[in-house]
């Protein structure tokens, strides 16, 4: 349990812009070339378990004593003892990792043939970051905590935001040796670059981590503000790819969407989940699109539209303060204004099918299930329902069937 967040929730498991923290440094570690993961676990080890079990060549690790860093790392060595390479030590809790950071990081330790390797950051303001000590030469010297600098050391600006590289026969030599000197009695990985460079073995920091990478979330605060950077990375990346995003200030897009090229996302629109959506597509303003949810080309969706595990055909049209729900909608269907797909009916969610080239009149309210064939006409304030299976397909005026 985190009590600097004030939850029940595993820290990694809280999410940013729609992912588990934890997701973001398992897709860094892959797309940088770590071929086996090992995950240190402790509260809430069954729900972090729970989470990735469709994730592949991760071994999970107990820590059923809070025992600090280094101790975490101890907790791997019936797995890690005797391998020969490199290990890289990674927290759980910094989503905003890069793969091309880590892949810096892995190349300047195997060029410098070096036992341990730091990709640090240079931050404006420091406060609260380990400080990284060279000598005049810029030779890495070692790291203070920021309550043990002294004043010219707090003056350092390049800080440990905990990115490591390590021969890992020098990793556990030296973890064998650290002691719990400190007030909270924990053995930290910090230690352990102190002794190998004691022992006179090469040690080397890399400026590699961006400033605003740097951040870890330790308090809802953080999450927020993490929240935010990690939202301008997903709408700058789609507007690279020919997205338009009209108010990228008042917009929230899902790190699991896909919107393609020509599309534009109108202001306070909120899409979230596993999303697509096709080319030449509007959507909104002020849409909601949920979990689920697939459009094809040149859909538009209108204002206060919400949307959830639908698909909408080519074409499609939704209009103003309309919900579609569990559906499936053909081609160059037209949806006007206020209509309903009534999917809940007290017990199960049921699912509405909408035919190619159907036209849904304003206000109207469709339950589910029910399938309306291509060509479909339905008019203004019709209620449609199972029960009038027989005449679907025909034309309805006012609830009068012709």
């Amino acid at each position: 349990m985190s009590s600097r967040m004030n939850t029940r929730l595993p820290k990694v498991l809280h999410e940013v812009c729609g992912r588990p923290m934890l997701a973001y440094v398992l897709d860094a570690c892959r797309e940088a070339g770590v071929e086996k993961m090992y995950i240190v676990v402790g509260y809430g080890k069954e729900q972090v378990i729970e989470a990735f079990k469709d994730d592949k060549n991760i071994v999970w690790v107990e820590q059923a004593e809070r025992k600090g860093t280094g101790h975490a790392v101890l907790c791997c060595k019936e797995h890690l003892a005797n391998f020969e390479g490199q290990t890289l030590i990674l927290c759980g809790d910094g989503p905003l990792i890069r793969a091309e950071t880590l892949s810096t990081l892995i190349s300047k330790h195997e060029s410098e043939k070096a036992a341990a390797t730091l990709a640090t950051a240079v931050l404006e303001n420091p406060n609260g970051y380990g400080r990284i000590v060279r000598d005049a030469y810029g030779n890495m010297q070692g790291i203070v905590e920021h309550n043990d600098c002294t004043p010219q050391q707090l003056a350092i600006q390049e800080v440990n935001p905990s990115y490591y590289c390590f021969n890992n026969k020098a990793l556990f030599a030296a973890l064998a040796n650290i002691k719990p000197n400190n007030a909270k009695n924990e053995y930290y990985l910090t230690d352990a670059i102190h002794l190998i460079i004691a022992e006179g073995h090469k040690v080397v920091a890399v400026t590699a981590v961006p400033a605003a990478d740097a951040l870890s979330v330790n308090s809802r605060s953080q999450l927020s503000e993490t929240g935010k950077i990690m939202q301008r990375r997903i709408q700058e990346r789609l507007m690279n790819n020919g997205v338009t995003i009209v108010d990228p200030p008042n917009t929230w897009i899902d790190a699991r969407a896909i919107i393609g090229q020509d599309t534009v996302v109108e202001p306070f629109t909120y899409i979230h989940g596993k999303v697509s959506i096709g080319r030449n597509c509007r959507v909104g303003p002020f849409a909601y699109v949920r979990e689920g949810t697939v459009l094809g080309e040149d859909v538009v969706l209108g204002v206060f539209t919400e949307i959830k595990k639908t698909n909408l055909g080519d074409g499609a049209r939704v209009r103003h303060h309309s919900y579609i729900g569990d559906a499936t909608v053909g081609a160059k269907v037209n949806i006007g204004a206020g209509s309903i797909t009534a999917n809940f009916d007290g017990q199960q969610v049921r699912h509405t099918e909408i035919g190619s080239g159907s036209f849904i009149g304003s206000g109207s309210i469709l339950i589910a299930p029910i399938e309306l064939k291509a060509g479909s006409h339905v008019n203004p304030a019709a209620c449609f329902h199972r029960r009038m299976s027989k005449i679907l397909g025909r034309e309805v005026r006012n609830n009068v069937f012709e």
